[in-house]
């Protein structure tokens, strides 16, 4: 099998969760804050990118982060530029770890517009999709923001999310599809049974060659996704954490069967730079297996 079909067979059929290692400028100081690395640490972005894969490579060297638990790795550009033990990320992740290496390829948000936050533009993106084919990465992920239930909003969020999908998966990448549905947004469930239904459509739209991954806000209504778990252009569904301590998140996630963690802030929670190796890996052990046991279910 080649590496692709090992990685495909892996994210459709192992237990596990998805590790998103992939904050960018705009949250890289806050994670580093919540890491114990206050901005009086750097005085160059390149300084903060450097010290942000430190902590990057200390949890993806850490002996509790292997393939058993953790099935891919999301992220961020700089970081798949550099690399880990002397290897390039990816290949660290996937040859050392066997760890499916993701990419993060949005640029961030657009102003909020009929309750949603688009995409800003993505100009490179061929570039960036032969780039990260090059490094052996797997698929990609780019992310989208529902703030309020508006039907035209939510619709437009999901229709640039499968654009730009399409384009991802004719690249030979699988793409992460994430239109995220804020936890504080007021009117959530109506939201969330606007978006499935959105989603639904999409799916139903693509190609005989095309499949996605979709990451998903964990839903007011538990199950809600489980039509887009079992669709067959569906290769698995990730939930994010968005803002719900780790203990919320693995509480919610439990009561949705067949959709898996992929936590950020969720899974470096309590991780800290003073801590000795084996205070960090304990702590980082004990997370992955909360968030194991809770994408189990």
């Amino acid at each position: 099998m080649s590496n692709y079909d090992q990685q495909l067979d892996k994210m459709k059929n192992q237990d596990g969760f998805v590790a998103a290692l992939d904050q960018s400028g705009g949250s890289t100081p806050k994670a580093l804050g919540l890491y114990g690395v206050t901005e009086d640490a750097w005085s160059t972005d390149e300084e903060m990118f450097g010290m942000v894969h430190q902590m990057r490579t200390r949890i993806m060297t850490s002996p509790k982060f292997t393939g058993e638990r953790i099935l891919a790795a999301i992220l961020f550009e700089n970081t798949m530029d550099r690399e880990v033990e002397g290897r390039p990320t990816a290949d660290y992740l996937w040859e050392v770890k066997h760890v499916v290496p993701i990419l993060k390829v949005d640029k961030g948000l657009a102003e909020e517009k009929n309750g949603v936050q688009l995409m800003k533009p993505i100009p490179d993106l061929s570039a960036l999709l032969e780039k990260a084919k090059s490094k052996g990465i797997f698929g990609t992920k780019m992310r989208s923001v529902i703030k309020h239930a508006k039907a035209d909003g939510i619709k437009a969020n999901v229709l640039q999310q499968f654009e730009i999908g399409r384009q991802i998966c004719d690249a030979g990448l699988v793409p992460i599809i994430e239109p995220e549905v804020d936890i504080n947004c007021p009117d959530k469930a109506e939201a969330e049974a606007m978006l499935k239904g959105e989603i639904m459509a999409e799916l139903d739209r693509l190609g005989a060659d095309q499949h996605v991954m979709l990451k998903l806000t964990l839903p007011e209504q538990d199950n809600l996704y489980a039509d887009a778990i079992a669709h067959p252009k569906v290769v698995r569904v990730v939930a994010l954490s968005g803002g719900y301590s780790r203990e919320q998140a693995n509480e919610r996630l439990a009561r949705n069967n067949g959709m898996v963690a992929s936590f950020s802030r969720a899974l470096a929670e309590g991780l800290k730079a003073q801590q000795s190796d084996d205070e960090f890996n304990a702590m980082l052990d004990a997370s992955i297996e909360s968030i194991f046991q809770a994408s189990k279910t």
